[in-house]
């Protein structure tokens, strides 16, 4: 039987913009984890750099990876 996933959004910043829409991104809490882009943000074209603020969401199985669903003004 499989559990249950939650996933948990937190805010982060880029770190460092990596190849194939990768990023490392830096947590409000401290943690860098890897994260790519959402399936909206690369059907919007929207452009993500290093400093950006985003919201990341994190699956409670993996939390060293990510995926990023929102890019802060």
């Amino acid at each position: 039987m499989s559990e249950k996933r939650q996933i948990h959004r937190i805010d982060g910043i880029i770190e460092e913009a990596l190849p194939s829409t990768n990023f490392k991104v830096r947590l409000d809490n401290g943690k860098e984890v890897l994260a790519h882009l959402a399936g909206r943000l690369r059907i919007n074209r929207i452009k993500i750099l290093p400093g950006d603020s985003v919201v990341v969401e994190l699956a409670s199985l993996d939390d060293d990876r990510g995926r990023i669903v929102y890019r802060k003004k």
